[in-house]
């Protein structure tokens, strides 16, 4: 039976410790969260996925949903008391707008809380996170009475939302999508077409769902600029907030998936269903990439969670199973056999995991402290400084970091050697979750291309300049210290690398756009490296701190200290190789015809 115990203590250090959200005490939603109350939450939270979701998450994998004759989904039914605990402790207001019903709390303990269900269980996590998402859309968007109407059951999680982009000819490409809505004499809308891959589409969670709908109208021009966003609920909702007629929107089926068999995955058919405008016409995709942006984010986090549950669990197997004797002498003479701990490539495995999680948590964590500053610091400079580096960041975020988490859960897969391959040790079962966040939400490769094609040259590069000089400026404070002198100077030449991929792409970007395209992923890995590099930098200047002051618990320090050097020396040097790719250009990539690739 896999384990999950909620890193709490890693979560206190990194937002009480390293973001210090306490020094922003002054910023509204940030009065209240003290470091009393951000460890209550933390603890709080902890427990509730370790102790609620986590025993349920293989035994959900293992039922999965059912898609019933009428065309109605049943979730697992280990989820339907989870789902009631989930609501009745106030989970979904975290973070919030209190007027809306919410806790009004900074976004990092919402994103926290992402990362511990999402850990606990990934299938589960995914109904209350798209309804997040929908929420936040619906807020930048909506108007006044649909704001009214829809966000507070939303907020409570009463009802559940959904976000439908996909069509069976397009992905990507939403110019292409043909679901269409007529407009009706009482100013609603009627939607016809077939969405696919629609996550949460259909459940019986709650008693409604309402759903976020990209669709063209008959005047529409044809292409992404004539796409409109509609909300369209699964039942219809009556003026005084109660529920009225089922409205003509159906599941037609379920996917059968590689992973998160507990969350039902749906072909959704809208037979001239009805629906309402968000927004203004036309305008709807950019109304949709706010729901998407705050998506990525959060598939974000679901790399680094599957890779920290698959990290425990060959933590733990690592200590108990007995295999061979360490290379410089028996460790343990008065056994057999020594544990997985003596040899030295399951350390660099599980280094390898350690590295990358607690540097991916800190950066997820001070990635949700941009969003909240974007909206809430003081000083206008602050907000664009802030809203430039997420901006960058996200696509790295959700490539880099489910390009990583999947590494490390197949990893972790391999150091339980056969017994990994065994369902009942639920290890697969990380594995396959974890795949599907490179995917969905965008795939890898479009991250990649977001990243170099747009978010580069957006306001002059403005943004990547920011984060070249706040990495220099981190650098050069850590070379001052003996104990990150080292790991600074690994960073400095990994984000020189970054720097010199950047003007590569300037110069010959321009005139052969291929150029671009074939070293997109290896620049958004490079600064993936460069970001957790960064993060490693705070961490380790804060447990100097912390050691100097003689703090009670000084293995978690010094352990933050030894993985920080590990980092440098085994994730940094990479970038050099990656920046080697990405000039030598696009010539071999696309030299052969479409013909020469065929085996048979």
């Amino acid at each position: 039976m896999p384990v999950y115990k909620a890193p709490t203590r890693d979560a206190r250090f990194l937002i009480n410790e390293v973001l210090r959200i306490q020094d922003y005490a002054a910023l509204p939603g940030f009065e209240g969260a003290t470091p009393d109350m951000v460890d209550a939450v933390v603890e709080e939270a902890g427990k509730f996925c370790s102790e609620v979701l986590a025993p349920i998450n293989l035994a959900g994998d293992q039922a999965g949903c059912t898609r019933h004759a009428d065309g109605s989904v049943t979730v697992p039914a280990v989820y339907k008391p989870a789902f009631a605990q989930f609501r009745e402790a106030g989970w979904s207001t975290l973070s919030v707008a209190e007027e809306f019903g919410g806790q009004g709390l900074p976004h990092v303990l919402g994103m926290l809380l992402e990362e511990f269900m999402s850990s606990a269980n990934q299938a589960f996590s995914m109904y209350p996170g798209l309804t997040a998402g929908a929420i936040s859309a619906i807020l930048a968007k909506g108007s006044p009475e649909q704001k009214a109407k829809y966000v507070p059951k939303m907020v409570t999680c009463e009802w559940l939302g959904t976000m439908n982009l996909t069509e069976p000819q397009c992905g990507t490409d939403l110019g292409l999508i043909r679901t269409r809505a007529v407009p009706q004499a009482d100013g609603s809308y009627a939607i016809t077409g077939t969405k696919i891959f629609i996550s949460s589409g259909e459940h019986d969670l709650a008693e409604n769902i309402i759903h976020l709908v990209l669709a063209k109208l008959p005047d529409a021009p044809d292409s992404t600029k004539g796409i409109s966003l509609f909300i369209v609920p699964k039942v219809l909702v009556n003026e005084d907030g109660s529920l009225g007629a089922r409205n003509a929107v159906s599941c037609g089926s379920i996917e059968h998936k590689m992973g998160i068999h507990g969350n039902a995955t749906c072909v959704m058919n809208y037979d001239g269903a009805t629906s309402y405008l968000v927004g203004e016409a036309n305008k709807g995709l950019a109304a949709m990439f706010i729901m998407m942006n705050g998506a990525r984010l959060g598939v974000g986090i679901q790399g680094l969670a599957q890779a920290e549950a698959a990290y425990q669990n060959a933590v733990k197997y690592a200590g108990e199973r007995r295999q061979g004797r360490a290379l410089t002498g028996a460790a343990d003479p008065a056994e057999k056999a020594d544990t997985l701990f003596v040899h030295p490539d399951v350390r660099r495995m599980l280094m390898d995991a350690k590295a990358f999680t607690e540097g991916m948590r800190s950066l997820c964590l001070w990635g949700a402290l941009q969003v909240d500053l974007s909206h809430k610091a003081a000083i206008e400079e602050e907000r664009q400084q802030a809203d430039d580096l997420i901006s960058l960041l996200t696509p790295v975020i959700k490539g880099y970091g489910t390009d990583k988490g999947y590494d490390v859960a197949t990893n972790m897969q391999q150091v339980f050697g056969g017994h990994g391959y065994i369902e009942e040790w639920g290890m697969s079962q990380f594995v396959r979750d974890a795949r599907i966040a490179m995917i969905y939400e965008g795939t890898n490769g479009v991250q990649a291309m977001d990243l170099v094609g747009r978010k580069l040259a957006q306001n002059g590069g403005r943004a990547v300049q920011a984060f070249f000089a706040i990495v220099d400026a981190q650098c050069a404070a850590a070379k001052a210290k003996p104990e990150l002198s080292s790991l600074a100077a690994a960073v400095e030449a990994a984000n020189g690398d970054l720097k010199a991929a950047t003007m590569w792409f300037m110069a010959n970007g321009m005139t052969n756009p291929n150029q671009v395209g074939a070293g997109a992923h290896h620049y958004m890995h490079i600064m993936g490296i460069v970001a957790l590099g960064a993060q490693w930098l705070r961490m380790g200047e804060v447990a100097l701190v912390a050691l100097a002051s003689n703090a009670s618990d000084k293995a978690f320090y010094e352990a933050k200290l030894a993985t920080a050097r590990y980092f440098g020396e085994r994730f940094c040097p990479d970038a050099a190789a990656l920046r080697r790719k990405i000039e030598a250009g696009s010539e071999a990539i696309m030299a052969l015809p479409p013909e020469a690739f065929a085996t048979a």
